[in-house]
């Protein structure tokens, strides 16, 4: 039987959202993104509830990146690309969107897709052995402009750069000094924190709450992009890069990239 990729669950007006992939360290793959978008979606529509957390399920990752397995099939070139960045790009805003406050409850690995999707919460609690990176470049591919967006909200011009170009995994007090997550805790106090923090929001006024979101929201710049410019975003799939990047992550070794 096929587990649910997304696992709901609720007590009172605190709702779970749990990435389930843990065999795969919750590797984000298409039925993940699909159903994490529509699974926000309809919590955002609950009057009743006041928060949502966010987390992987089990204890040894909230999400390690991508699921590189399916790229072959789902993201071999850049129309191909462009559809599942659809998916994506709906999903993170469905997450960034969410009526409610939300808290991502991080342990362990926090990479790739994975930090993208905790950039699109509101707070961010992860364990003290937890690790944090976007190591695209290794693959040859960008981070569209979807999920770009909420990477530099939070962290800025110079340390999205940073991780961007550096592609390194770094831990989670060099997270915590960069501004990625607002509390480091022992990791058997993760969920305890996360939770308290959960309780304490909706012990607030929850219209106070959504408004503080909306006027944070109207207040940030966006960047206003034509349809070429978010096309770009998908260019990198047509690229020898990244057809050498995926094959040397499969066959586990250092790709030789040459800018083509």
């Amino acid at each position: 039987m096929v587990s649910d990729p997304i696992l709901v669950s609720r007590e009172g007006a605190i709702a779970t959202v749990a990435l389930n992939n843990p065999d795969k360290l919750n590797a984000l793959n298409k039925a993940m993104w699909a159903r994490l978008g529509e699974a926000m979606r309809e919590l955002s529509g609950d009057d009743a509830l006041r928060c949502v957390v966010v987390r992987g399920a089990g204890d040894k990752a909230f999400a390690a990146g991508a699921d590189i397995s399916e790229f072959a099939t789902e993201r071999a070139d850049a129309k191909q690309a462009k559809r599942y960045g659809a998916i994506i790009h709906d999903t993170m805003q469905a997450v960034a969107r969410c009526r409610h406050p939300t808290v991502a409850l991080v342990k362990g690995a926090c990479i790739g897709g994975g930090l993208e999707i905790a950039a699109m919460c509101d707070m961010r609690v992860c364990g003290a052995s937890s690790r944090f990176g976007v190591p695209v470049n290794r693959l040859g591919l960008t981070m569209a402009y979807g999920e770009l967006m909420g990477l530099l909200a939070l962290a800025g011009r110079a340390v999205a750069l940073e991780i961007l170009l550096e592609g390194r995994v770094f831990d989670a007090e060099e997270a915590y000094r960069k501004g990625l997550v607002n509390r480091v805790v022992p990791d058997d106090k993760v969920e305890e924190e996360a939770y308290a923090l959960a309780r304490r929001i909706a012990e607030g006024a929850p219209l106070v709450a959504r408004w503080h979101k909306q006027f944070i929201a109207r207040l940030t710049v966006t960047a206003k992009l034509s349809s070429e410019e978010r096309d770009e975003g998908f260019a990198c799939f047509d690229t020898e890069d990244y057809k050498e990047g995926v094959r040397a992550f499969l066959e586990k070794r250092k790709p030789g990239f040459k800018g083509k």
